[in-house]
């Protein structure tokens, strides 16, 4: 059997619509998924985005769940930065109440402070853009927090901390986590707090990363599940899963490493179709990088009247090179190899198209010629 296929969805507005729009949409979908067999349903978090609504995981996670039956649901990734371990706990626990068996907490280091004696991922000489064994590893994107982006992300911060408040390093809020979950939580004076709901959660807790760097050592040092993101930072994939295997550490969650890949999709059932219902992507990509952060999606045909600077296709070059885009043949080849090169046991996708049609359409395509593709990777 092909391994499984699930779905990260950041609930997107569309050029032209809104957020009623972008909700209505995610339900759609999450129903229209479950159908066609993919495995779990993750939430991004973002904020201050005038393009995508996935601003509460555990909310809009609720309302998912509530529409459908066998999915499992969750974050990709709930940021710790913004709130403490006890809040993650009790939002996720009442979720687990409601619908038992069926919730992931997926937690990020984004918004979180780096401590002293933490690192991130081992600094290394940029490479120009290669493959290994097939597999797309473009140029890394340098990120600065110059100009709008930069003030973007302060005022992010800004708002979404309360004044004078001070976030404990990632390494000790996923111990936090995690205390609450076992109900072994106690505080520096030898308190125990237990958090209710939460505490005896059937969840599955999981670590997200784009590097291998800190969230891929805290993953495999406590032993949980990691997902590596190939669809945001590509070049850093394998570096992330490498990281996350070398320090992995037998738990009562896993007894090996279990490793979920990410990769943006578009599918159609001819290559001119897909490539036309991908044609915005470049273009939202650049609203992001650019600082102003995403934009309502476009159609194609807004896609067509932008006009490309050479310094608009640098930025967005390592996205556009690895979002994987064509018939269901040609994509599915392409995530055998990102399965095949990274020992995914399992691929999260993400598809955005300007027509909510054509995004059902592109995953249920998707997950028929996954299911039926005679040589597919195994399990």
């Amino acid at each position: 059997m092909p391994v499984p296929l699930s779905v990260l969805d950041l609930s997107p507005v569309p050029s032209g619509g809104t957020a009623s729009d972008a909700f209505n949409n995610t339900l759609r979908l999450a129903k229209a998924v479950e159908s066609f067999g993919y495995k779990r349903y993750w939430l991004a978090e973002h904020h201050l985005v005038p393009g995508v609504i996935s601003s509460a995981p555990a909310v809009l996670g609720a309302l998912v769940a509530g529409a459908t039956r066998t999915l499992r649901v969750g974050s990709g990734a709930v940021l710790l930065g913004h709130q403490t371990a006890l809040s993650v706990v009790e939002q996720f626990g009442l979720l687990d109440v409601a619908f038992p068996g069926r919730i992931d907490l997926g937690i990020g280091r984004s918004g979180a402070p780096r401590l002293p004696g933490t690192s991130a991922a081992p600094a290394r000489s940029p490479q120009p853009a290669h493959e290994v064994d097939g597999l797309v590893i473009p140029e890394p994107f340098a990120f600065t927090l110059s100009g709008e982006l930069g003030e973007r992300i302060r005022t992010q911060l800004q708002l979404l901390t309360l004044p004078g408040a001070q976030s404990p390093g990632f390494a000790a809020q996923v111990d936090d986590v995690l205390a609450f979950v076992n109900g072994s939580f106690t505080t520096e004076s030898g308190h125990r707090a237990h958090a209710v709901p939460g505490e005896g959660a059937d969840l599955q807790v999981w670590v997200l990363g784009s590097s291998g760097g800190e969230s891929a050592r805290v993953a495999g040092e406590r032993g949980l599940p990691f997902a590596a993101n190939y669809h945001v930072t590509p070049s850093n994939v394998l570096d992330a899963v490498a990281a996350y295997r070398e320090a992995f550490r037998p738990s009562q969650w896993l007894d090996e490493p279990y490793v979920v890949v990410s990769a943006d999709a578009v599918v159609a059932e001819t290559s001119e179709r897909a490539r036309e219902l991908a044609s915005p992507y470049g273009l939202w990509v650049r609203s992001i990088r650019a600082g102003g952060g995403a934009i309502p999606y476009p159609s194609p045909k807004e896609a067509a009247e932008h006009e490309w600077s050479d310094e608009d296709r640098k930025l967005v070059a390592d996205r556009v090179s690895t979002q994987f885009v064509g018939t269901p043949a040609e994509v599915v080849e392409r995530l055998q190899t990102l399965q095949r090169v990274t020992g995914a046991d399992e691929l999260v996708v993400t598809t955005v198209t300007h027509d909510h049609v054509d995004r059902e359409r592109s995953y249920e395509l998707l997950a028929a010629a996954w299911a039926s593709a005679d040589e597919g990777p195994t399990r």
